[in-house]
């Protein structure tokens, strides 16, 4: 079956984020709108087929889960990870990031130390501060485009740590971690009892031929990890607000279960439940096309950078469907860099400040549209840079 990614389907006047609420954060509408991370694609055919059919049934009642719903998931972490998940491990949440706040509430006490590696997802932060923790960065390093980890950094770091949050594939910086690199942040975080907090949303888009692997699947770090995992990203269905933790500890799992239940959090949404079903046992053969198509722009903005604009810097992100571009060599602030990509070059992207420090002088392009929405963009970029 062919599935058709150029495809421009008009998303304004749906209550979506990602372009109905440009005038409110970026001051116009007539933007190209490349941040927020959802695709401007439809669901899989297969997903939007279940759903049909659920609605056409007409009651919307509190929701119980199914075998066949946890049976999903593992048949997903099996098939895609190479690891076998059990179903007492699994916690189901409305999302990853309210999987990370109650980690944070619950392993952790006021003023305890959490670290997270930056340039990294704004939520991360929040996570942290909101609760009055205290934030250890251990800052990514900048290698020509490549970021590794600062062994040395995080060592000294993970020690006064009371949680690790761990974005990996990592968000925006597009790197996969290799297992030495897991292992080596996974020894640690054992060796000093640090639990760790993996936000894997991103790991079902790889490219390049290569199986994604977490710590989960490693087999090592069961007592010190909490994985979170989502379709959400991978098929385009993050209103639906359907996410899982999955906790082989059961002392870990115990505390954020109690506040999970407490907070009533497990009732789940209707079309998420039977979404998350769908996409992890029918919607496999549009992810590999979509990957095939994402590859593709992934390559298209590397192409044209370097080609038209060998001022800019970017790498070809290894999983997800985010670029992490540096502008630093336009000489500007971030506010004077903001306010020219949206008002002279009138795009919407991501400003790399939302990431942390390190992440000024950077914007982050979401790539997952049709190639006609990059092709403007980047032409766009290119006349307002050669005519500013």
């Amino acid at each position: 079956m062919k599935f058709d990614f150029d495809k421009v389907v008009d998303r304004k006047n749906t209550g979506c984020f990602k372009h109905d609420a440009l005038t409110q954060l970026y001051g116009r509408d007539d933007l190209i709108s490349l941040w927020v991370a959802d695709m401007d694609f439809p669901a899989a055919p297969c997903i939007q087929e279940v759903l049909q059919k659920r609605l056409e049934h007409g009651i919307f009642g509190y929701n119980f889960r199914a075998d066949s719903f946890f049976e999903a998931v593992q048949g997903w972490t099996s098939r895609r990870y190479g690891w076998e998940v059990e179903k007492d491990w699994m916690i189901t949440t409305p999302g990853v990031v309210p999987a990370i706040n109650l980690a944070v509430l619950t392993l952790t006490k006021p003023k305890d130390k959490i670290l997270i590696q930056t340039p990294v997802y704004r939520p991360f932060f929040s996570a942290v501060e909101d609760h009055d923790r205290c934030l250890l960065t251990n800052p990514l390093v900048n290698d020509n485009g490549y970021y590794r980890i600062d062994k040395k950094d995080f060592e000294a770091k993970i020690r006064q740590a009371s949680l690790f949050i761990l974005c990996n594939p990592h968000n925006p910086v597009g790197r996969m971690f290799t297992e030495e690199e897991l292992s080596f942040m996974g020894d640690l975080c054992k060796r000093y009892n640090v639990p760790i907090l993996s936000d894997e949303i991103h790991a079902d888009i790889v490219y390049d031929g290569l199986q994604f692997r977490g710590l989960g699947s490693m087999k090592s770090y069961d007592d010190v990890l909490i994985t979170c995992i989502s379709p959400s990203k991978s098929f385009n269905i993050a209103g639906f607000s359907t996410a899982i933790a999955i906790v082989p500890n059961p002392k870990l799992r115990q505390k954020i279960n109690d506040l999970h239940n407490s907070l009533h959090l497990f009732t789940g949404n209707t079309f998420g439940i039977c979404a998350l079903e769908a996409a992890y046992t029918c919607a496999e053969p549009w992810l590999e096309a979509l990957i095939q198509y994402l590859d593709g722009n992934r390559k298209y903005i590397k192409s044209y950078i370097d080609k038209h604009l060998p001022m800019l810097k970017v790498n070809l992100p290894e999983a997800g469907f985010l670029s992490w571009i540096d502008f630093s060599a336009l000489d500007m602030n971030d506010n004077d860099l903001f306010d020219f990509l949206t008002n002279k070059a009138r795009v919407a992207l991501d400003p790399g400040r939302k990431f942390g420090v390190d992440g000024s002088g950077f914007s982050r392009i979401n790539f997952a549209c049709p190639r006609s929405y990059l092709e403007e963009a980047m032409r766009r970029i290119s006349y307002a840079i050669k005519t500013r």
